[in-house]
């Protein structure tokens, strides 16, 4: 694991300060790689957090560009960046807080086997994505490769988080909780909204998640799925099971015994 300088020291005093985090944990950040699904609404606290916190290499994957409607609640871009590519613009951002951090960003719409290439490079994959086709994809190929997938969403007034774990052999998969067969309609901000501080929310928790993953503390969210509604202010946790019959992480664990229940 790299070494810390004293700016590290003095940037990242208040993690070391925390016994569950400290030095070692630190250090467990600069050497990790994180990725990124996503630079808008969700992505843009995920990769400011895991900016500062320090995580040493973070990827953010977004194809679209940076519009004026945006500015609402994707806290990563700014009115200079109207048109820019979202992942570009927030690279500038965390380079701005934190240079230290290597950001590389890819301005494209990753599909299954770009995704299969991506995800085997990371430590862990954060899903900030905002349609089902590309969270299912994602989430196969967490689980080809045995990374663990931090995956949040939000609409309206509505979110929800969750963790899924190939590494654990009693976690679900997405596709346990969410069906790839499923009859789901993708709604989107433009036609539904969404309210600007509550991707704040389920952003800021998806890199909690992401940091207690790299650090190795606290509990993770894993056969979890928690839902909040806003306007309540009311939180709901279900219990997520896997899925035997799933038909992607199943055949995975069939294919290695080391993933297998029990």
């Amino acid at each position: 694991m790299p070494a810390m300088t004293d700016d590290d020291l003095l940037r990242y005093s208040r993690h070391l300060l925390l016994d569950d985090v400290g030095i070692e944990g630190q250090r467990k950040l600069l050497a990790a790689h994180a990725l990124v699904i996503g630079a808008g609404g969700l992505g843009s606290p995920v990769a400011l957090f895991l900016g500062t916190a320090g995580v040493g290499r973070i990827t953010l994957v977004d194809g679209d560009r940076v519009d004026l409607t945006n500015l609402q609640r994707q806290i990563a871009h700014d009115l200079a960046r109207v048109g820019a590519p979202k992942a570009s613009s927030a690279a500038r951002s965390i380079a701005a807080i934190n240079p230290t951090v290597h950001v590389t960003a890819l301005d494209e719409r990753a599909d299954a086997t770009r995704l299969l290439q991506l995800v085997s490079e990371a430590d862990v994959v954060i899903d900030c994505s905002d349609n089902f086709v590309t969270r299912q994809a994602v989430n196969a190929a967490c689980v080809a490769h045995a990374r663990p997938l931090v995956a949040g969403a939000a609409i309206g007034f509505d979110g929800q988080l969750s963790v899924y774990d190939p590494r654990d052999p009693a976690s679900p998969c997405y596709a346990c909780a969410f069906p790839p067969d499923a009859r789901v309609a993708d709604i989107a901000c433009a036609t539904m909204g969404v309210f600007a501080p509550l991707v704040g929310i389920i952003g800021s928790m998806q890199a909690a998640e992401a940091l207690k993953l790299l650090v190795g503390i606290g509990t993770p969210l894993v056969g979890r799925l928690q839902m909040v509604d806003i306007r309540r202010t009311e939180w709901t946790e279900f219990r997520v099971e896997r899925d035997p019959a799933c038909p992607v992480c199943s055949a995975s664990r069939k294919a290695d015994p080391k993933k297998r229940a029990g």
